[in-house]
């Protein structure tokens, strides 16, 4: 069995009834997130954060470095690359072990969020859509939709009431802007998701899409301030 990861946990500062897994992206690790988690946590103190590391791996764009990794890059910017199947869905199931770490202590799927960045945006995507739980919602930063026709048969039964919030940037040269409207066509055409859903429609399922002007491959203060708005309404604290 697959070693457990390794994680950062930055503790809810009232009583814990919430959980956001937020995955980081490629060559950074958990720490590169936690200001963000230390930030939000005055408005939304019920919530534990888990960041996990990715575990160091040969990333074949960048010359076969090892470096922190959820998954093996062929090339970078291309919508039709080849992907890297066994690692994603190895991730996925990290990434779902660290959900059931969660539910058997106490929290319940459906106050659990599933997030990320770039590579981590893309893996929370793919776990989201693909568990066997109905969790409370997923986010995706300059993310994309990998291994489209495996998650058209993966897909799970709670994927269409999946309240999904999405940024990304117009600017971006990395996941490049029209990687993530082709994620979103596909989602819409053959998986049946609905998209571009208002914010205050959003707890019914679909993504709710957000494009950030001038916006490279980072996140920037508008974005979290959605971001935020968005988490705080799918999991919000509770008495």
């Amino acid at each position: 069995m697959a070693a457990a990861l390794k994680v950062l946990t930055v503790a809810p500062r009232a009583k814990h009834t919430a959980t956001i897994i937020f995955v980081h992206g490629l060559g950074d690790s958990g720490y590169g997130w936690k200001p963000v988690a230390d930030m939000f946590a005055s408005e939304m103190p019920h919530v534990k954060w888990v960041l996990p590391h990715a575990p160091k791996i040969q990333i074949t764009a960048n010359g076969g470095m090892l470096m922190p990794g959820w998954f093996d890059v062929f090339e970078f910017g291309s919508i039709n690359a080849r992907e890297d199947e066994a690692g994603i869905l190895k991730t996925a199931h990290a990434l779902n072990q660290l959900i059931t770490a969660e539910v058997d202590a106490g929290i319940p799927a459906d106050r659990i969020v599933l997030g990320g960045f770039s590579q981590g945006a893309a893996m929370s995507l793919f776990t989201g859509l693909t568990t066997e739980r109905r969790l409370a919602g997923v986010t995706v930063l300059s993310g994309w939709l990998s291994l489209r026709n495996k998650v058209k048969v993966m897909l799970n039964d709670h994927a269409k009431k999946l309240p999904i919030f999405w940024g990304h940037g117009k600017s971006d040269q990395i996941v490049r802007f029209d990687r993530a409207t082709a994620s979103i066509e596909f989602i819409k055409g053959e998986l049946g998701l609905k998209t571009l859903v208002s914010p205050d429609k959003v707890l019914e399922g679909g993504v709710e899409w957000h494009a950030y002007d001038m916006l490279a491959h980072s996140a920037n203060d508008r974005e979290l301030q959605d971001l935020k708005t968005f988490l705080q309404k799918v999991v919000p604290e509770q008495e």
